[in-house]
């Protein structure tokens, strides 16, 4: 669908952060609701929709006050919502289908949302590779690190980790982790973190080496109590920077397949 001639696209605004939105009464328009009011239902219904699909309704749909022009230099407030791409294919998927612009306008944001999905998903995939191998690197610092410390032997390491992740989930070992995010047998969840995940790991990895080191802390035990408090403080951050616990985040497709596909994209590039 050619985005020039679409009565949707002609409607689109765009924030000064550069960020797209529609307007709710441009909405109604374009899709001849005569009755703003009326309009104001299918608004309710999306709302509903996008709410039960777990994404927060504040990104999406946002209520403000618009000063609209009456004639003769007069002005008057109206309240409108300001729409989300997403928000207007809810909002589009609910209206009238009898009107044949809602036809229209449901393959028009169906596929442009789709676009959209598809972008986000390789930022998130490229994200999640680059995280992921920063994670990789900078646990063999921590091993070398909690090794000064007197952590040497491979079970008072594994131990030694757990610690960082009970003070990051909230008492949760690696084994209750990986129950909770329904891992099967063998996979391993460092591998199944999306990108805001494995970045809070990564924090807490390179804060616990940098403590370790700076502080010259010696013995198992203060080698543990100290990833286990430095996991707990990034976990505090998160919180109170209202983010999603991590124990809370879904669990990813395995790394290992990203991996393997930016191989052959590599490998299919070569000349």
């Amino acid at each position: 669908m050619n985005q020039e001639i679409t009565p949707f696209e002609t409607i689109r605004r765009t924030n000064p952060a550069g960020n797209e939105f529609w307007s709710s009464r441009d909405f109604a328009r374009v899709l001849g609701y005569v009755n703003y009011r009326h309009f104001l239902g299918v608004i309710e219904k999306a709302r509903t929709a996008c709410f039960n699909s777990g994404q927060r309704l504040e990104d999406h749909f946002v209520d403000i006050t618009e000063m609209v022009g009456i004639g003769s230099g007069a002005q008057r407030p109206l309240k409108t919502v300001m729409m989300s791409r997403y928000a207007c294919y809810l909002v589009i998927q609910n209206a009238d289908p009898a009107k044949e612009i809602v036809a229209v306008g449901q393959t028009y944001f169906a596929v442009q949302t789709r676009r959209q999905e598809l972008g986000d998903q390789e930022i998130e995939e490229q994200r999640r590779l680059t995280i992921r191998s920063e994670l990789r690197r900078h646990n063999s610092q921590l091993a070398d690190a909690a090794k000064d410390a007197g952590v040497i032997a491979p079970k008072d390491y594994a131990i030694f980790q757990n610690h960082g992740y009970l003070g990051l989930y909230a008492g949760l070992g690696a084994q209750d982790i990986h129950a909770r995010k329904r891992l099967k047998k063998g996979q391993q969840i460092l591998d199944h973190m999306g990108s805001t995940e494995l970045a809070a790991n990564l924090f807490r990895a390179t804060q616990t080496e940098e403590k370790l080191r700076r502080e010259k802390i010696t013995g198992k035990d203060k080698a543990n109590r100290t990833h286990r408090e430095v996991g707990a403080k990034v976990r505090q951050t998160i919180k109170e920077l209202g983010g999603t616990m991590p124990e809370d985040l879904p669990a990813a497709e395995s790394i290992k397949q990203l991996e393997a596909k930016a191989k052959k994209t590599i490998k299919d590039k070569k000349p």
